[in-house]
């Protein structure tokens, strides 16, 4: 008899090796038709034909989600865990964003009970959506920084998050000082990373609110533990650019900031990075560092345009992700979508396989976790998601006309959203918000 974990999921498989250029790059990506995945232990043990995978598991239970598709789980490389409740607000830019409703609604996290309930509803809403991994800054409270992990604790998730770190130009209530922020992180670094599932990242928000002592902390707590990862943001808003380098004239630009407090590695993460000169394009490639592209956040807030082909001919690895509450909207579909038009904007049109390999291999690429996660090969986390490409009428409609598998995800990511998604599985179990 197999064991009551041990089930076959049977559906259109799809999966990426490397980045697609388009669909006659078949060694970019595997499909299978009638394919299946053997679950074992919250982990793919084997992917085959439905046939091939039926007869080496006889016993095992089949979950049948033909004529779905099944990908492996969405992964969000920047997101805003304590701004669930600013989402949708009436803004300005980036810097009237933070003081008018980021801090506000930050400061609410003090209270653990406060920041309980909105990592349900946190979490919630990025299962609904078909993501099954996010990398999340917390608030400056520890208290959000357990209320974070302790609910993607309860439902099996790998998730990266970590404290905010900042200690001038935001409210007195949300400030540490660079000791305290160096000692609690640390602390919670000790207490949650390799925890289960989970992966502590060091959280400066941005070198506006960090002085040079606390960026000097973060710097110390990344060489002391090299395994996490460190996450910020850069050359977001030009504003945001200009006050920088007011605070640090000696850096010459915005990236020698991080640069010099010894900030930049393969398993850094750099929200926005839309305005960037030459020397840090070649500081980031040098580094390893990613680049993580906003789209929802960076229309709603004004910031400007990606430009995606001039980060990556430079030799920069590139991310995408919903930064939500500044972004729009948690699905990575979404996400897809808004990208597309601000690339297309500037003649960089994405073949629908390259998007999706972006939010599922690539993301986990750019967060060093490729052996882990964005993938359906065996030996892996079995995180997955299920998509229906006619889940609403105008879907239904657009795919009486689809013939190839690229038009279906083009749908997918033009029309789609969370009822696109018909399951997500965390660990091999289908997990629905609570």
């Amino acid at each position: 008899m197999a064991d009551q974990n041990t089930k076959i999921l049977r559906g259109r498989l799809l999966t990426f090796h490397d980045a697609p250029q388009g669909p006659e790059d078949t060694g970019a990506y595997s499909y299978d038709e009638d394919g299946a995945l053997l679950i074992e232990a919250g982990k793919i043990s084997r992917r085959g034909s439905f046939a091939e995978i039926r007869a080496a598991a006889p016993d095992a239970t089949v979950v049948d989600h033909r004529p779905h598709l099944i990908l492996p789980g969405f992964i969000d490389t920047h997101i805003h865990f304590p701004q669930a409740q600013v989402i949708a607000s009436w803004a300005d830019q980036l810097l009237d964003w933070l003081n008018d409703y980021t801090f506000p609604a930050e400061l609410k996290f003090a209270d653990k009970a406060h920041g309980r309930r909105i990592a349900r509803g946190f979490y919630d809403a990025l299962l609904s959506h078909g993501t099954t991994t996010a990398s999340a800054y917390c608030s400056s409270h520890p208290n959000s920084v357990d209320a974070y992990f302790e609910e993607a604790e309860s439902r099996g998730m790998l998730m990266l998050g970590g404290k905010t770190m900042m200690d001038r130009n935001a409210p007195a209530d949300l400030c540490d000082t660079a000791q305290s922020a160096y000692d609690d992180s640390k602390a919670l670094l000790q207490k949650w990373h390799g925890r289960g599932r989970a992966h502590y990242v060091i959280t400066p928000r941005f070198a506006i609110t960090s002085t040079p002592k606390q960026l000097e902390a973060a710097g110390s707590l990344l060489k002391e533990h090299p395994a996490c990862h460190l996450q910020t943001h850069i050359n977001e808003n030009h504003n945001e650019i200009a006050f920088t380098l007011e605070l640090y004239p000696e850096a010459g630009d915005y990236l020698g900031v991080y640069e010099s407090f010894g900030l930049l590695g393969a398993k850094t993460l750099l929200g926005h990075c839309i305005h960037m000169n030459e020397r840090e394009l070649g500081v980031m490639r040098d580094t390893g560092s990613v680049a993580v592209f906003c789209p929802t956040s960076n229309l709603f807030l004004g910031s400007g345009l990606f430009d995606r082909k001039r980060l990556e001919g430079a030799g920069v690895k590139t991310a995408i992700a919903t930064d939500v509450g500044g972004g729009t909207n948690y699905s990575m579909l979404r996400t897809l979508d808004e990208g597309y038009k601000v690339l297309q904007l500037q003649r960089q049109r994405l073949h629908p396989l390259t998007c999706f390999y972006w939010i599922t291999m690539g993301n986990a690429k750019a967060l060093s976790l490729a052996d882990r996660i964005g993938t359906l090969e065996p030996g892996t986390d079995a995180d997955l998601v299920v998509l229906n490409a006619r889940a609403t009428r105008p879907m239904a409609l657009r795919m009486e006309t689809v013939e190839t598998l690229s038009e279906e995800l083009f749908v997918l990511q033009t029309l789609g959203d969370d009822r696109a998604v018909v399951e997500t599985y965390v660990a091999g179990e289908a997990r629905r918000p609570e």
